[in-house]
């Protein structure tokens, strides 16, 4: 029985799912949208917005927190300078989740995840 058990375990041991989730994650705030199953979009989604939430605070401890989670300066560093202060005013759901075609090989549900002003940063950028 499943008991209690919050996340899904993806076919793979602790080890290699916290290397699976921290590669998603890395790229996720790096490019600020990619393109995955749905499982794995929702499964990333709790750790992104978490890790949002650090960045919100932006105290030395919450970086620590973040670094300890994603070991990856650069990506950190972008995630306090520039994302995190996006969001302010904003109290929760800063990712969105888009259903796309399914994948041609396996027929997998993919999904796009994605920031949810990335449009307009988008946009942003195009006009400097």
């Amino acid at each position: 029985m499943r008991h209690n058990v919050a996340s899904k375990h993806f076919s793979r041991n602790a080890n290699q799912r916290q290397a699976l989730f921290r590669g998603l994650i890395i790229s996720l705030l790096e490019h600020e949208r990619i393109e995955t199953t749905i499982t794995k979009a929702k499964e990333i989604r709790r750790h992104v917005e978490r890790m949002v939430t650090l960045g919100k605070r932006g105290d030395l401890h919450a970086k620590r927190v973040a670094l300890s989670k994603v070991p990856n300066r650069k990506v950190i560093a972008k995630l306090f300078a520039d994302i995190a202060p996006r969001f302010t005013e904003r109290n929760g759901g800063y990712l969105r989740i888009i259903k796309t075609a399914p994948r041609l090989k396996d027929q997998a549900e993919m999904a796009v995840i994605e920031f949810v002003d990335f449009e307009q940063q988008r946009e942003l950028v195009k006009k400097k």
